[in-house]
């Protein structure tokens, strides 16, 4: 797929411009727009509901004013960090929701990625229950979401890692950002299919020579885990053994991806806040 427009949300944090930063290496290579948003009616969320309410006039407007000023001096920021002629950035500064505003500007920019930096400390829990990041994967499912960890520095891609069980996510139109990023990025994917049943079903067969057919022009491997004690530190192993520098997962509700966050073992992770976590909304 071409990739002409990235969405970044920022809060200004370090994490924030750093996810940034990384999204401009990934895509170094490529003529793109990066759209730099800031939303600042969630400066209020810690605030109780009815405080936000009764957010005066004034009071908007200096946020908005503030958003814009830190926006501009992101960007300023970025063009000096990076210098690639090849990118040009966009900033929106929009008082609301993040999900909310984040939907409506998928469809009128015409967004092929969105960008987040996390700001988990050490592990899935800080990473994913409440985070911007699953609010957004579970309101958005038209687009891709790339969760950059923590101040984590760049380094090349060689290897990116998809996770399945080979039940959904295995088409061309899922698979799309993770095929681009793996050719802008000359790496190869490894498939580690973790199975939940001692046989795979009729469907998993098929969706497995569907990903094979995916990935006939992309250097890749798969790997098969049938005996675990836990799905967790099974996908840990594998991400560090590789050296994988990025790694996905299909995402809907209520499949692998969900049952697998919501597993007591996940919280006590620390690989997750290491690894550029890409989320693939199923296009099947």
């Amino acid at each position: 797929m071409e990739i002409k427009n990235i969405l970044v949300a920022t809060d200004f944090s370090n994490e924030a411009y750093n996810a940034l930063f990384y999204a401009t290496k990934i895509f170094a290579s490529k003529k793109c727009t990066f759209h730099i948003m800031h939303i600042y009616d969630d400066l209020n969320a810690t605030s109780s509901s009815r405080n936000v309410l009764f957010v005066g006039k004034k009071e908007l407007l200096k946020l908005r004013t503030t958003s814009q000023e830190n926006l501009t001096e992101t960007v300023h920021k970025i063009v000096l960090d990076t210098g690639n002629k090849l990118h040009k950035f966009n900033t929106i500064s929009s008082k609301g929701t993040i999900s909310s505003i984040i939907s409506q500007t998928i469809d009128n920019l015409q967004i092929d990625l969105i960008v987040m930096g996390n700001k988990g400390k050490t592990g899935a829990k800080e990473l994913f229950m409440g985070s911007n990041t699953i609010r957004i994967a579970n309101t958005i499912t038209q687009c891709p979401i790339l969760a950059v960890p923590k101040e984590i520095a760049y380094r090349p891609i060689d290897e990116l890692a998809f996770i399945t069980d080979y039940k959904k996510g295995c088409t061309k139109n899922t698979l799309a950002m993770l095929l681009s990023i793996a050719s802008i990025s000359k790496a190869a994917i490894r498939v580690l299919h973790i199975n939940e049943e001692e046989i795979m079903s009729p469907i998993q067969v098929s969706n497995k020579k569907l990903l094979k057919t995916c990935l006939v022009k992309t250097q890749h491997s798969f790997d098969d885990i049938w005996n675990y004690s836990d799905k967790a530190n099974v996908i840990q192993d594998f991400l560090t053994q590789q050296d994988i520098k990025m790694f996905a997962m299909a995402y809907h509700r209520r499949n692998f991806f969900e049952r697998l966050l919501y597993e007591p073992v996940v919280m006590d992770l620390s690989i997750y806040s290491t690894i550029p976590f890409l989320i693939l909304p199923i296009q099947d």
